[in-house]
């Protein structure tokens, strides 16, 4: 079946201006001023008015849950799909936090692939805190090479609750990602979460520059956790590392303001994404900052954010969106997602003039009808 989306303005992220768009099944088949040509022969909507851009992709999400630091009660639950396209999420990359032993990546594989059957692109990590790698196979490279999802690994830094690896010790992981991803057909990354120590990111700054290591293989996560992290971190992202800036948990400041900051500072929008960490275990306080219990990540604070950084940073929308469409599917290496090209995955979001999402395409398939989402899980 082919749909033509006709007259929308189209951001691919970059403003292309008002164009038709063809789709057939799952991928994009032609964009051109005019593509009347198909109307015969294809499912019309005319998209006067609306503001079009890529699919969204949330690099960092616990789609089955985190947390889990106040015993089991405090572990979270399974995302839904609808809760992802509600917030224009068209493409999960999923991952472990602290907890590697009550969860399973087999569970977490399990989930990935029960989205991908209900319509968006999902995939993961293996590893998680600790420098014990946890794998599906028996290797981190093996889980590269022959788990089709399976992007990368992740591990934790400057963190109480990390194992306080060594360089020498991430550098072989970093070994294994790379030569899994060369083998595998896959960029490979070491995703690092980044505590709040005052090691900060200084065993990431010896991996590039006493070891040579290439630097886009090395993705820090967090970086916006404290002012001096963040400070590093754009130090790292004009080496051409890109840096991972959290929406749904606790920063020093909005995530809209530190990448304003950051532009400030010299460091280029292409070395910057928003991820939401949603669904990990967040700890609820009272008014006098007193915990008195547990609470969920959100995870429709990318968007959010995105759209600040239009309204209130007067950030152009084609850079804006860079951070939650094109920069993480080159982070993740994904090379037909983050972009409205012909043949790119058929993600696609649509807003009114006001930024308002309104409808949502994922892999073709319309998911969103004025604000509703029509499409759901299975048990939902």
């Amino acid at each position: 079946m082919l749909k033509l989306i006709k007259n929308t303005e189209l951001y691919a992220p970059q403003h292309l201006g008002k164009k038709d768009i063809l789709l057939a099944g799952e991928k994009i088949v032609a964009i051109a001023d005019n593509l009347d040509q198909f109307k015969t022969d294809a499912e019309v909507w005319d998209a006067k008015g609306k503001i079009t851009t890529p699919g969204l992709i949330d690099q960092h999400i616990h789609v089955i849950g985190a947390g889990g630091k106040d015993g089991f009660s405090s572990m979270t639950p399974e995302i839904n799909l609808s809760q992802l396209i509600a917030c224009g999420t068209t493409t999960v990359s999923s991952l472990f936090g602290t907890d590697g032993k009550a969860r399973s990546l087999r569970t977490l594989y399990s989930k990935v692939k029960a989205l991908e059957q209900e319509g968006i692109s999902a995939y993961m990590l293996c590893g998680y805190y600790g420098v014990d790698s946890l794998t599906i196979t028996e290797s981190i490279q093996s889980d590269m090479i022959f788990i089709d999802k399976i992007l990368g690994c992740k591990i934790a830094i400057s963190d109480v609750r990390s194992s306080y690896p060594t360089a020498v010790e991430l550098l072989r992981k970093l070994r294994d990602v790379k030569v899994g991803g060369m083998i595998g057909n896959k960029k490979g990354i070491l995703h690092v979460h980044l505590g709040n120590l005052d090691t900060k990111m200084d065993v990431l700054f010896e991996l590039v520059n006493n070891y040579q290591f290439p630097i886009e293989h090395i993705s820090p996560t967090h970086v916006g956790r404290t002012k001096a992290l963040f400070d590093q971190a754009i130090e790292f992202a004009k080496l051409g590392g890109i840096i991972d800036i959290t929406t749904g948990a606790s920063q020093y400041t909005s995530p809209y303001k530190s990448v304003l900051y950051a532009l400030e500072q010299g460091v280029n929008m292409d070395y910057m994404t928003f991820s939401s960490d949603g669904h990990a275990g967040l700890t609820k306080f009272d008014d006098h900052k007193n915990p008195i219990g547990v609470r969920v990540a959100p995870f429709d604070k990318n968007l959010e954010e995105v759209v600040l950084l239009i309204k209130e940073g007067n950030v152009a929308i084609e850079e804006a969106f860079k951070l939650i469409t094109t920069n993480p599917a080159r982070n993740l290496g994904l090379k037909h997602k983050g972009q409205i090209e012909v043949g790119f995955d058929a993600d696609l979001c649509f807003f009114t003039e006001g930024l308002k999402l309104t409808e949502v395409f994922a892999r073709g398939q319309q998911m969103m009808v004025n604000g509703n989402v029509i499409v759901k899980g299975n048990f939902e």
